[in-house]
Protein backbone atom coordinates (compact mmCIF):
# COMPACT_ATOMS: atom_id res chain seq x y z
CA UNK A 1 0.00 0.00 0.00
CA UNK A 2 1.52 3.46 -1.20
CA UNK A 3 1.09 5.24 2.04
CA UNK A 4 1.30 9.30 1.77
CA UNK A 5 2.64 10.91 5.39
CA UNK A 6 1.24 14.33 4.88
CA UNK A 7 2.61 17.01 7.35
CA UNK A 8 -0.46 20.14 7.56
CA UNK A 9 1.64 23.31 8.53
CA UNK A 10 -0.19 27.05 8.58
CA UNK A 11 1.54 30.08 9.05
CA UNK A 12 -0.74 31.26 11.27
CA UNK A 13 -2.42 30.67 14.37
CA UNK A 14 -4.82 32.80 17.04
CA UNK A 15 -3.72 30.82 20.42
CA UNK A 16 -0.30 30.85 19.58
CA UNK A 17 1.08 32.65 16.92
CA UNK A 18 3.64 30.96 14.62
CA UNK A 19 3.34 27.90 16.70
CA UNK A 20 4.17 24.99 13.84
CA UNK A 21 7.79 27.27 13.73
CA UNK A 22 8.16 27.76 17.34
CA UNK A 23 11.00 26.36 18.58
CA UNK A 24 10.27 23.45 21.58
CA UNK A 25 13.02 21.36 22.95
CA UNK A 26 15.38 23.01 20.63
CA UNK A 27 13.83 22.64 17.50
CA UNK A 28 11.34 24.23 15.53
CA UNK A 29 7.53 22.66 16.28
CA UNK A 30 7.53 21.23 12.95
CA UNK A 31 10.20 18.88 12.97
CA UNK A 32 9.07 16.81 15.42
CA UNK A 33 5.98 15.62 13.25
CA UNK A 34 8.99 15.51 10.24
CA UNK A 35 10.83 12.98 12.50
CA UNK A 36 7.65 10.83 13.55
CA UNK A 37 7.02 10.19 10.00
CA UNK A 38 10.50 9.25 8.90
CA UNK A 39 10.35 6.84 11.84
CA UNK A 40 7.31 5.30 10.62
CA UNK A 41 7.73 1.90 8.93
CA UNK A 42 5.25 1.96 7.08
CA UNK A 43 5.32 5.25 4.88
CA UNK A 44 6.35 5.54 1.44
CA UNK A 45 6.56 9.12 1.23
CA UNK A 46 6.50 12.34 3.27
CA UNK A 47 4.98 16.11 2.50
CA UNK A 48 4.57 19.00 3.81
CA UNK A 49 2.18 21.76 2.82
CA UNK A 50 2.36 25.12 4.06
CA UNK A 51 2.09 28.83 3.68
CA UNK A 52 4.78 29.62 5.45
CA UNK A 53 8.31 30.71 3.84
CA UNK A 54 10.40 29.78 6.63
CA UNK A 55 8.62 25.85 7.10
CA UNK A 56 9.08 25.43 3.24
CA UNK A 57 12.68 26.06 3.68
CA UNK A 58 13.10 23.58 6.84
CA UNK A 59 10.97 20.96 4.73
CA UNK A 60 13.07 21.42 1.74
CA UNK A 61 16.49 21.17 4.30
CA UNK A 62 14.58 17.94 5.74
CA UNK A 63 14.33 16.28 2.61
CA UNK A 64 10.84 16.29 2.06
CA UNK A 65 8.64 16.88 -0.37
CA UNK A 66 7.08 20.51 -0.02
CA UNK A 67 3.71 21.88 -1.68
CA UNK A 68 3.14 25.59 -1.22
CA UNK A 69 -0.58 25.81 -0.30
CA UNK A 70 -2.81 28.39 -1.60
CA UNK A 71 -3.84 31.70 0.96
CA UNK A 72 -7.29 30.40 1.10
CA UNK A 73 -6.44 27.37 1.91
CA UNK A 74 -4.53 28.36 5.02
CA UNK A 75 -7.01 30.92 7.10
CA UNK A 76 -8.63 29.56 10.41
CA UNK A 77 -11.55 28.37 8.63
CA UNK A 78 -10.15 26.42 5.49
CA UNK A 79 -11.28 22.56 5.38
CA UNK A 80 -8.51 20.33 6.35
CA UNK A 81 -10.03 17.68 3.87
CA UNK A 82 -9.48 20.70 1.20
CA UNK A 83 -5.96 21.28 1.91
CA UNK A 84 -4.90 17.74 2.29
CA UNK A 85 -6.76 17.64 -1.08
CA UNK A 86 -5.00 20.16 -2.79
CA UNK A 87 -1.28 18.49 -2.04
CA UNK A 88 -2.40 15.08 -3.23
CA UNK A 89 -2.79 16.53 -6.52
CA UNK A 90 0.25 18.99 -6.76
CA UNK A 91 2.39 15.73 -5.96
CA UNK A 92 4.43 14.19 -9.47
CA UNK A 93 4.08 10.51 -9.48
CA UNK A 94 1.58 7.70 -8.40
CA UNK A 95 -1.41 8.89 -6.66
CA UNK A 96 -1.04 7.24 -2.74
CA UNK A 97 -3.85 4.07 -1.34
CA UNK A 98 -3.52 6.17 1.75
CA UNK A 99 -2.84 9.49 2.81
CA UNK A 100 -2.02 9.88 6.81
CA UNK A 101 -2.76 13.29 8.29
CA UNK A 102 -0.02 14.73 10.40
CA UNK A 103 -0.57 17.87 12.02
CA UNK A 104 2.93 20.15 12.63
CA UNK A 105 1.50 21.15 15.79
CA UNK A 106 1.42 18.32 17.47
CA UNK A 107 5.27 17.64 18.12
CA UNK A 108 4.92 14.55 20.91
CA UNK A 109 3.84 11.31 19.34
CA UNK A 110 4.14 7.76 21.30
CA UNK A 111 6.52 5.73 19.07
CA UNK A 112 5.00 3.36 16.28
CA UNK A 113 1.44 5.28 16.23
CA UNK A 114 1.82 6.30 13.05
CA UNK A 115 2.31 2.63 11.80
CA UNK A 116 -0.64 1.19 14.16
CA UNK A 117 -2.94 3.91 12.59
CA UNK A 118 -1.29 2.56 9.21
CA UNK A 119 -1.53 -1.37 9.47
CA UNK A 120 -5.20 -0.54 11.11
CA UNK A 121 -6.69 0.83 7.84
CA UNK A 122 -4.73 -1.89 5.87
CA UNK A 123 -5.82 -4.86 7.61
CA UNK A 124 -9.41 -3.77 8.31
CA UNK A 125 -10.19 -2.10 5.14
CA UNK A 126 -11.57 0.53 6.84
CA UNK A 127 -12.13 4.07 5.06
CA UNK A 128 -10.29 6.01 7.95
CA UNK A 129 -8.44 4.95 11.09
CA UNK A 130 -7.79 8.40 14.10
CA UNK A 131 -5.99 8.35 17.38
CA UNK A 132 -8.15 8.57 20.43
CA UNK A 133 -6.91 9.64 23.86
CA UNK A 134 -8.30 8.15 27.52
CA UNK A 135 -10.27 10.75 28.93
CA UNK A 136 -9.41 9.58 32.63
CA UNK A 137 -11.39 11.62 34.78
CA UNK A 138 -12.64 13.93 32.34
CA UNK A 139 -15.44 11.54 31.60
CA UNK A 140 -18.70 12.30 30.38
CA UNK A 141 -20.40 10.98 32.91
CA UNK A 142 -19.01 12.66 35.36
CA UNK A 143 -20.19 16.21 33.25
CA UNK A 144 -22.55 18.73 35.04
CA UNK A 145 -24.48 21.41 34.63
CA UNK A 146 -23.93 24.47 36.87
CA UNK A 147 -26.80 27.20 37.55
CA UNK A 148 -24.22 30.60 37.59
CA UNK A 149 -26.98 32.29 39.23
CA UNK A 150 -27.79 29.96 42.36
CA UNK A 151 -24.95 27.38 42.31
CA UNK A 152 -27.35 24.42 41.74
CA UNK A 153 -25.70 21.16 40.37
CA UNK A 154 -27.60 18.80 37.90
CA UNK A 155 -26.73 15.77 35.92
CA UNK A 156 -25.85 16.80 32.39
CA UNK A 157 -28.20 13.54 31.17
CA UNK A 158 -29.99 11.13 32.91
CA UNK A 159 -31.17 11.74 36.67
CA UNK A 160 -28.45 11.07 38.67
CA UNK A 161 -25.27 13.20 39.20
CA UNK A 162 -22.59 11.23 37.69
CA UNK A 163 -24.36 8.24 36.43
CA UNK A 164 -23.49 7.11 40.13
CA UNK A 165 -20.52 6.56 39.59
CA UNK A 166 -18.00 8.42 41.85
CA UNK A 167 -15.01 6.31 41.75
CA UNK A 168 -12.63 6.67 38.57
CA UNK A 169 -11.99 3.01 38.52
CA UNK A 170 -15.43 2.23 38.44
CA UNK A 171 -15.93 4.37 34.99
CA UNK A 172 -16.42 2.68 31.72
CA UNK A 173 -13.79 3.60 28.84
CA UNK A 174 -14.20 6.59 27.17
CA UNK A 175 -12.12 8.30 24.24
CA UNK A 176 -11.87 11.86 22.57
CA UNK A 177 -9.49 12.31 19.54
CA UNK A 178 -5.72 13.71 20.19
CA UNK A 179 -4.86 14.73 17.04
CA UNK A 180 -1.83 12.15 17.03
CA UNK A 181 -2.60 10.81 13.61
CA UNK A 182 -5.38 10.37 11.23
CA UNK A 183 -4.74 7.99 8.36
CA UNK A 184 -7.66 7.95 5.39
CA UNK A 185 -7.90 5.66 2.51
CA UNK A 186 -7.08 8.13 -0.46
CA UNK A 187 -11.13 7.46 -1.91
CA UNK A 188 -12.54 8.55 1.35
CA UNK A 189 -10.25 11.62 1.21
CA UNK A 190 -11.82 12.67 -2.36
CA UNK A 191 -15.40 11.65 -1.11
CA UNK A 192 -15.83 8.51 -3.07
CA UNK A 193 -17.36 6.75 -0.68
CA UNK A 194 -21.15 6.20 -0.84
CA UNK A 195 -23.58 6.55 1.30
CA UNK A 196 -21.68 9.35 3.86
CA UNK A 197 -23.66 12.34 4.90
CA UNK A 198 -22.37 15.67 3.80
CA UNK A 199 -20.29 17.53 6.59
CA UNK A 200 -16.77 18.95 7.41
CA UNK A 201 -16.06 15.23 8.76
CA UNK A 202 -17.45 13.60 5.16
CA UNK A 203 -13.45 12.44 4.30
CA UNK A 204 -13.21 10.17 7.33
CA UNK A 205 -15.75 7.87 4.98
CA UNK A 206 -18.44 5.55 6.61
CA UNK A 207 -16.04 2.90 8.27
CA UNK A 208 -14.61 4.80 10.84
CA UNK A 209 -12.13 2.75 13.27
CA UNK A 210 -9.65 4.40 15.94
CA UNK A 211 -6.51 3.42 17.68
CA UNK A 212 -5.69 4.14 21.32
CA UNK A 213 -3.20 6.06 23.38
CA UNK A 214 -3.10 7.18 26.86
CA UNK A 215 -3.45 10.04 28.40
CA UNK A 216 -0.78 12.57 27.86
CA UNK A 217 0.96 10.84 25.36
CA UNK A 218 -0.17 13.09 22.52
CA UNK A 219 0.97 17.13 22.89
CA UNK A 220 -1.15 19.37 20.48
CA UNK A 221 -0.36 22.82 20.75
CA UNK A 222 -2.88 24.72 21.19
CA UNK A 223 -2.32 27.16 23.96
CA UNK A 224 0.64 28.52 25.54
CA UNK A 225 0.64 25.94 28.17
CA UNK A 226 1.30 23.17 25.75
CA UNK A 227 4.26 24.21 24.88
CA UNK A 228 5.80 23.87 28.86
CA UNK A 229 4.07 20.11 28.34
CA UNK A 230 5.83 19.51 25.32
CA UNK A 231 9.17 20.52 26.71
CA UNK A 232 8.97 18.37 29.87
CA UNK A 233 7.59 15.17 27.35
CA UNK A 234 10.70 15.52 24.58
CA UNK A 235 13.46 16.44 27.25
CA UNK A 236 12.33 12.63 28.68
CA UNK A 237 12.66 11.35 25.55
CA UNK A 238 15.67 12.99 24.55
CA UNK A 239 17.27 11.19 27.35
CA UNK A 240 16.74 7.77 26.07
CA UNK A 241 20.31 7.52 24.02
CA UNK A 242 18.28 5.09 21.57
CA UNK A 243 16.08 8.59 20.54
CA UNK A 244 18.53 10.83 20.97
CA UNK A 245 19.39 11.06 17.04
CA UNK A 246 16.25 12.41 16.28
CA UNK A 247 17.71 15.59 17.24
CA UNK A 248 20.12 15.74 14.96
CA UNK A 249 20.45 16.81 10.87
CA UNK A 250 19.10 19.98 9.59
CA UNK A 251 15.99 20.57 11.10
CA UNK A 252 17.89 21.67 14.17
CA UNK A 253 19.15 24.74 12.89
CA UNK A 254 16.92 25.64 9.84
CA UNK A 255 14.86 28.31 11.23
CA UNK A 256 17.56 29.91 13.40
Amino acid sequence: MRTLALILARAGSKGVPGKNRAIVAGRPCCAWTIDDARDARLVSRIALSTDDPELQRLGLQSGVDVVARPAELATDHAPVDEAARHAVAALDGPAPDAVVILYANVPVRPRGLIDRAIATLAETGADSVQSYASVGKHHPWWTARLDERTGRVEPWEGERLNHGVHRRQDLPPAYVPDGGVLAVATRALRLEIDGVEPGPHAFFGRDRRGVATAAGEVVDIDAPRDLALAEAALAERLADPNRAAAAAGPARDALR
